[in-house]
C-alpha cells in the first residue's frame, strides 16, 4: 500500500483547529508515513508534537510558515507588475530536516509574535471604531498561543456581523478591507535569509496566491531574486493549485534546479474542505519519495 505524506499542516498553535496531539493521531489513523507541522511564525506545534510522533512511530518534520512582505524595491524589479498601494504578504516555508532550528531563529520568531500581538490590539481598536462589538480577550480565547485574523473572523461570524468566514475577510480583515491594519513583517528576502541561516530548506509557499502567481515572466524574475537570497525550493503541490498551476511550478522548479515541496495546507475544521493527506477532493497525494528527494538534495548541497 502506498503510504502518503503531508508537508504543510497547521495546528491550534497558529490557525488550525486540531491540537498537535490530535493532528498526530489523525495522521496515524490515515496511515501517513511523514508529517510536517508548519504553523505560522511559531514552532510551538512542532515542539508539542515531537515526543508524541516519536512514540507513535510517525516521522515528524519540523517546519514553519513564515509571514513576510514584498518590499517596493523588489517589486520594481519584476517586469510588468505594477506596485500596489500596499505591499502584499508572502509566505515562505522552512523545513529543518537534520537539525533543530537555532536559538537565534527562535528569538527572531519571538519578535515576529510580538509584532502580531501589536497588530491584534490595533485591529480590535479599528473594529470597535466601526461599531463592531469585539474584545481582544474573546479573540485570544480562540487563538490562544498565536492569535491571528482567522480567529477574528470566527468571532465576527459567531456574533452575526458576517455570514461566512470569507465575508469577514472581504469586508473587515483582508489587506484592502475597511478594518485592515498593517503588520510589521520582515521583508521577503530577510525572511528567507533567517530560515536559511538556521539550516532550514526555504520553499516559496503556495505561489498561486501571489498577485502575479500565474504570470510566468514575473514569477521567473522573482524566483531568480529569491534564489540569490537563499531560497532552495518551491511549493509545487498544494490544495489551491490547479493542474495547470502545478505544471507551471513544476517546470519552474526544473528550470532553476529547485527542490519541489508540497502539502495540503490542512487547517482542520477551520478549512473543512481540505483533508489531511489528500487536499481538496483528492488533489494532493504525495508519497515518501518527495521527502527523500528533499533530503538527498540537502545532503548534496
Amino acid at each position: 500500500m502506498t503510504r502518503l505524506i503531508d508537508l504543510h499542516t497547521h495546528t491550534d498553535q497558529s490557525d488550525g483547529s486540531a491540537t498537535p496531539a490530535e493532528l498526530v493521531k489523525h495522521a496515524m489513523d490515515l496511515g501517513l508515513e511523514a508529517l510536517a507541522i508548519t504553523d505560522h511564525d511559531t514552532l510551538a506545534g512542532c515542539d508539542l508534537a515531537a515526543p508524541l510522533a516519536r512514540d507513535a512511530g510517525l516521522q515528524l518534520v519540523t517546519g514553519i510558515e513564515l509571514s513576510t512582505r514584498l518590499d517596493g524595491g523588489l517589486m520594481d524589479r519584476l517586469p510588468g507588475v505594477p506596485r500596489p498601494k500596499r505591499m502584499p504578504s508572502v509566505h515562505v516555508l522552512g523545513y529543518f530536516l537534520d537539525a533543530p532550528p537555532s536559538a537565534a531563529f527562535r528569538e527572531f520568531l519571538q519578535r515576529q509574535q510580538e509584532s502580531r500581538r501589536k497588530r491584534n490590539r490595533a485591529l480590535v481598536a479599528k473594529l470597535q471604531s466601526l461599531g463592531v462589538d469585539i474584545t481582544l480577550d474573546e479573540v485570544q480565547a480562540l487563538g490562544r498561543n498565536l492569535t491571528g485574523r482567522p480567529h477574528f473572523a470566527q468571532v465576527l461570524l459567531r456574533k452575526g456581523y458576517v455570514k461566512t468566514l470569507q465575508e469577514a475577510f472581504d469586508v473587515y480583515l483582508a489587506d484592502s478591507a475597511k478594518a485592515a491594519v498593517e503588520r510589521e513583517e520582515p521583508d521577503l528576502e530577510e525572511g528567507i535569509r533567517q530560515i536559511a541561516a538556521s539550516g532550514g530548506i526555504v520553499s516559496l509557499a503556495h505561489p498561486v496566491r501571489l498577485p502575479f502567481g500565474r504570470d510566468e515572466q514575473a514569477l521567473e524574475a522573482l524566483v531568480r531574486i529569491l534564489i540569490d537570497a537563499g531560497m532552495e525550493a518551491i511549493e509545487v503541490y498544494h490544495s489551491e493549485h490547479t493542474p495547470d498551476d502545478t505544471e507551471l511550478y513544476r517546470s519552474m522548479a526544473a528550470r532553476f534546479g529547485l527542490i519541489q515541496t508540497g502539502g495540503t495546507d490542512y487547517h482542520g475544521t477551520n478549512k473543512p474542505e481540505i483533508a489531511l493527506g489528500t487536499g481538496k477532493n483528492g488533489n494532493v497525494t504525495l508519497t515518501r519519495e518527495l521527502l527523500d528527494q528533499m533530503r538527498a538534495r540537502q545532503v548534496d548541497a
